[in-house]
């Protein structure tokens, strides 16, 4: 694809756009992105997860990101009633190192800029203007202006939607898309001096809350603090986002000790939306990128993988093809489909307090005395299985799922129900 007939339009200069213009203009694809540059300061997706560790390696980044980000060895999960699962992540050799990042958004996603700007990526500071098209190849055009802008004389080959939650491919030909059922909000910022318990500098820290989830993730300097609770809970919070996340802090257990001596140093930011899949994720000249085609619950870090490794896909799928065909997108769609099925069930494993409370009843078989406890090896195998799924690179894995499966269903004992360890 050499011609200025193949040229790629990408709509959007998120990670997941950013990434696949590098791996584009590293195949000598003519690649242009439209992008307006306005972003709000703070974004959801500040941690990283293993398997996202080779991308960036690939994209010859890796030690740019280690620069301005943290160590991250693994994660931990706290519950009120005094459950605490630490997991560091399994060493996975070439697939993925024990270790990933915690990022500063607007670092990452310029480095992702500056990086295909090295590789020749034409960046256009507009949003591009998109209409619907009577062309018999493609379903959507970019406007005489757009194209103009970019100094293109034709129409690009292909457009990409790389806008995000805003979906703008979606939205313009009215597609439909499958919502989750959870209807939370996130509220969050970021803070000095908030305490960081008893974990590894680097380690994230999920909390089960009286009402919803909260999540800490250390930074360079500060710590990123947020909560995700029902709307209706949020209500009784306060009216303001600032409200909101200052009252969970000081009546949590599991916040207000930890954050009594905190600073604030941001504004607060809110995020809604959380689980949606696109029904259709490409059409006749036109292909659906991350966040664009769907997303999943932020518990467990998943959003900048997905990110990156949507953009991985779609180039090894389709653009590494002489001439890429529908069957092409449409393993890439399925690619896609399966990644966030994968990970909305691991979610919701944390979410109704299975994996705690399948941890619970491990841990007490394995404290028990004697030369031989076999409980014990199976407990660590379970911690490995657990850990390897949230990596990213054992997601998937048809091994993996049902031990996890059968396991909470039949080899738990002496703990409470799952409701008590569940995400309210």
């Amino acid at each position: 694809m050499t011609k200025e007939t193949d040229t790629v339009a990408i709509i959007g200069a998120g990670p997941a756009g950013c990434t696949l213009a590098c791996l584009l203009a590293m195949r000598g694809i003519n690649t242009v992105v439209f992008d307006d540059d306005k972003r709000p300061a703070l974004l959801v997706g500040e941690s990283l997860i293993p398997a996202v560790i080779p991308i960036l390696r690939k994209l010859e980044i890796e030690d740019r990101v280690r620069e301005f980000s943290v160590y991250k060895p693994g994660a931990s999960f706290f519950h009120g009633g005094g459950s605490r699962l630490h997991f560091k992540f399994r060493d996975r050799g070439a697939k993925a190192p024990a270790y990933a990042y915690n990022v500063p958004r607007p670092e990452f996603d310029n480095l992702l800029r500056t990086r295909a700007t090295e590789l020749g990526v034409t960046f256009v500071g507009q949003r591009a203007k998109l209409l619907k098209s009577d062309h018999p190849d493609r379903d959507l055009e970019l406007s005489a202006k757009s194209l103009a802008l970019a100094n293109l004389r034709v129409h690009p080959k292909w457009l990409i939607d790389g806008t995000g939650r805003a979906r703008l491919f979606a939205r313009t030909l009215d597609l439909p898309a499958q919502c989750g059922t959870r209807k939370d909000a996130a509220y969050f910022a970021h803070f000095e001096n908030f305490d960081h318990d008893e974990v590894d500098p680097g380690q994230i820290i999920i909390s089960v809350l009286e009402n919803g989830w909260s999540w800490r993730i250390p930074l360079q300097g500060k710590l990123s603090v947020g909560i995700v609770i029902d709307k209706e809970s949020a209500k009784k919070l306060g009216n303001t986002p600032e409200q909101r996340l200052e009252n969970a802090i000081s009546i949590e257990p599991l916040l207000q000790e930890k954050g009594k001596n905190a600073r604030r140093i941001t504004e607060v930011m809110t995020y809604t939306n959380y689980q949606l899949i696109g029904h259709q994720g490409h059409g006749k000249g036109w292909i659906m990128l991350g966040d664009a085609f769907g997303f999943v619950d932020p518990m467990l870090s998943p959003g900048l993988f997905m990110a990156l490794e949507s953009a991985s896909l779609l180039d090894s799928l389709v653009f590494s093809k002489s001439k890429p065909t529908a069957a092409n997108l449409d393993s890439y769609c399925a690619e896609l489909k399966n990644w966030h099925s994968s990970w909305q069930e691991l979610i919701d494993y944390f979410y109704d307090g299975r994996i705690l409370r399948l941890y619970e009843a491990g841990s007490q078989l394995a404290a028990n005395k004697g030369p031989l406890n076999p409980a014990k090896l199976i407990e660590k195998h379970m911690s490995r299985v657990i850990a390897n799924m949230a990596t990213g690179v054992g997601t998937r894995s048809r091994y993996n799922r049902n031990l996890l499966k059968h396991s909470s269903k039949h080899c738990v004992w002496g703990v409470k129900e799952a409701e008590y360890y569940a995400v309210k």
